[in-house]
């Protein structure tokens, strides 16, 4: 796991904060506990790795809690901790964007199972992410004529086809098509149009 292996343990029974962070920590995870989803929410404002909460809280419940950080544009993976009478609760806590739910009395390896899954996650959100950024940012260096030819390419249209839309020979295309693939550092006309999808979707 990188860096970004950190739990965020949210509950407001202190005994439960700190059996979970004893479990965790015997995994080699590193864990910060929190209270409170207030207190969580005025201590944490980009939190990293992932959040162990409990569904029934005073104040702010896990189903507000989970509102609140999608409002804040912060949302790591979050896993629910429910009574049995609560499953109804879970599942809107899932609608609401937690990955996962897991009903009291819980075996501990299925708790861990559930938090190595969401840091897998979050790792691979953040590996995309971070590619997508270096995409975009290598489409901002085109000129405008690069971009039109990308367009083109990405169209599915002939160097040909781009070139009589554009006003230039196909030789000249293939010019622009090379300098956009240099710039983009794409290894083929596949890797290109996939690049420039990934960047359009997110």
């Amino acid at each position: 796991m990188s860096s970004d292996a950190l739990v965020h343990v949210v509950d407001d029974d202190g005994a439960v904060r700190q059996s979970l962070a004893f479990l965790l920590g015997t995994d080699g995870l590193a864990v910060r506990l929190h209270e409170s989803a207030g207190a969580f929410l005025a201590a944490v404002s980009d939190p990293a790795g992932c959040i162990v909460t409990d569904v029934r809280m005073p104040e702010i419940d896990g189903i507000e809690f989970l509102r609140r950080l999608r409002q804040r544009g912060a949302m790591p993976p979050v896993i629910v901790m429910t009574g049995h009478a609560d499953v109804p609760l879970a599942v809107a806590a899932m609608k609401a964007g937690a990955v996962d739910f897991i009903e009291k009395p819980f075996d501990d390896e299925i708790l861990l199972a559930s938090v190595r899954a969401a840091l897998a996650r979050r790792e691979r959100e953040a590996g995309l992410a971070a590619r997508t950024q270096a995409v975009r940012e290598r489409i901002a260096t085109l000129s405008e004529r690069e971009r039109q030819v990308l367009d083109g390419l990405v169209a599915g249209h002939a160097n040909k086809v781009i070139g009589l839309d554009l006003g230039i020979s196909p030789r000249t295309v293939e010019i622009y098509r090379a300098n956009v693939m240099t710039k983009l550092q794409a290894a083929s006309l596949s890797d290109l149009v996939r690049m420039a999808l990934i960047a359009e979707r997110a």
